[in-house]
């Protein structure tokens, strides 16, 4: 099936998130206890709850988007490219931003959205930040009464584990033993926090989340046994 799929038909995206506040004692005295509580099973008697805040990212409660690379293909005659682009600043703004491209170019049922682990946090983050910024879903997020095999989502995760559910491989291990170039080759995903508020530096981070961008559809055309991406090929927009 993944061969039959038209590669100009899928958006590929990765994004990069932060705790919602540079420290826990940011929070509000109530935002305080709710981020306590959410944590304590993960917690245990290991960390505090300012202790275990730089984790707050990964939840979009108390996490946001501080970008969104997306890359897609382009195909004329026999030549291809793949172009990227990044969606970065003020998070409501980006989120809008976002939007408006899936709904004007990526809104088709044949169209889309492919992303590492993006059905466990990718999607989900986007829609849930989206509904926290009264922002609507577009059609490609809003999946509302829709039966799995309607979710017009492809995640390079899933695909890996063939049915595996038990089964986890990061994006890094992946394009390791696909012999893809690995994306990182600068921050990991437990820097962006400190990049982002102590170094206060985004280009960084578009850069490393555009490099996974790349990747994932490295790793989509591995799994066609098509030929990899040659650094002429890509561009960023």
């Amino acid at each position: 099936m993944l061969h039959k799929i038209k590669l100009e038909n899928v958006l590929f995206l990765d994004i990069e998130t932060v705790p919602e506040t540079a420290t826990f004692n940011e929070l509000s005295e109530e935002r305080k206890i709710l981020w306590e509580d959410k944590t304590l099973y993960q917690r245990k008697d290991e960390f505090t709850p300012a202790d275990f805040y730089d984790r707050a990212g990964i939840w979009a409660e108390f996490g946001k988007i501080v970008c969104i690379s997306v890359g897609f293909f382009s195909f004329k005659n026999e030549d291809r490219s793949f172009r990227i682009t990044t969606y970065s600043g003020e998070e409501k703004q980006l989120l809008k931003d976002f939007s408006e491209l899936l709904e004007t170019h990526f809104f088709q049922p044949y169209h889309l959205l492919c992303a590492h682990n993006g059905k466990e946090f990718d999607f989900p983050f986007i829609a849930r930040r989206m509904l926290i910024h009264d922002l609507p879903l577009p059609i490609k997020l809003n999946l509302f009464g829709k039966k799995p095999w309607e979710v017009p989502h492809l995640d390079t995760l899933e695909l890996w584990k063939f049915g595996d559910y038990k089964h986890f491989t990061s994006l890094k291990l992946l394009t390791n033993i696909l012999g893809i170039p690995s994306p990182k080759d600068d921050i990991s995903g437990s820097d962006v926090c400190k990049v982002f508020y102590e170094e206060n530096d985004p280009e960084r981070i578009i850069r490393y989340c555009e490099k996974d961008v790349l990747a994932i559809a490295q790793i989509i055309l591995k799994f066609r046994q098509e030929k990899l991406l040659a650094e002429e090929e890509v561009i960023s927009v």
